[in-house]
């Protein structure tokens, strides 16, 4: 039988405890990723996405990352936390996928086999949005075992054991990201100029515009932790 997307988790966030679900799509058409296994990463409360960003209940799948922007009062003005500079539109994918959740369009894969069956002789990028760390690490190895390759990235290196060979580290800074090379760990930074790359340790994203979109990230491969013996990755913010 074909593989289909599928509810993968729901449970805790490993983050702050609060419900969340994440469901793997099988197909996308996103043109820099290419076609990989996509995993969302929701908030399991109810309210859509965009409500749970602008009050502050999306830490528990996207924990201490800077671009969530500030939780604001329910009723403030806009859809949004004040200042969210995550690339991720919420209204897109994001949304598309919580209301078919919400209408119990996804089957749940139970067990080890079913989710491996989801990533089978595939790319598959975790946390299409939502941190990966949110979710069980049981869960991605799984996910993972009959895989091609991955992409994961995680923010939440200060507060969570994450693993540094599953996840790239999001470095939000030179300082972190020289902090996490002393450790061994590879980043993914994202810098206002190409010039901001610091030479012999960061190479410039190969999906991104600014280096010609000569590859997409189900080719590339590089965006998978520190299994990966390569220089880390930067990309121009967009």
């Amino acid at each position: 039988m074909k593989a289909q997307s599928s509810i993968i988790y729901r449970g805790p966030s490993q983050i702050d405890g609060s419900p969340i679900v994440a469901v793997a799509i099988v197909k996308s058409s996103n043109s820099k990723t290419g076609n990989m296994v996509q995993t969302y990463i929701l908030c399991d409360n109810g309210l859509d996405p965009m409500l749970n960003n602008k009050i502050g209940n999306d830490y528990s799948i996207c924990g201490n990352c800077k671009f969530r922007g500030e939780a604001v009062a329910i009723d403030a003005p806009g859809k949004h936390a004040k200042g969210r500079k995550c690339y991720v539109a919420l209204f897109q994918g994001v949304l598309i996928t919580w209301k078919h959740y919400m209408k119990g369009g996804y089957p749940v894969a139970s067990g080890h086999d079913a989710i491996a069956k989801l990533g089978a002789g595939r790319m598959v990028r975790i946390g299409t949005y939502g941190d990966g760390a949110a979710v069980p690490r049981y869960i991605w190895d799984s996910l993972l075992s009959e895989a091609v390759g991955h992409t994961a990235y995680s923010h939440q290196d200060d507060i969570l054991e994450v693993d540094p060979n599953l996840f790239m580290i999001s470095a939000d800074t030179k300082a972190q990201a020289l902090e996490a090379w002393d450790n061994g760990k590879r980043t993914f930074r994202v810098i206002d100029q190409i010039d901001d790359i610091v030479q012999g340790f960061e190479i410039l994203c190969p999906a991104s515009k600014e280096a010609g979109r000569r590859a997409t990230c189900d080719t590339c491969k590089l965006c998978s932790g520190a299994t990966t013996k390569a220089k880390s990755i930067a990309i121009v913010k967009h």
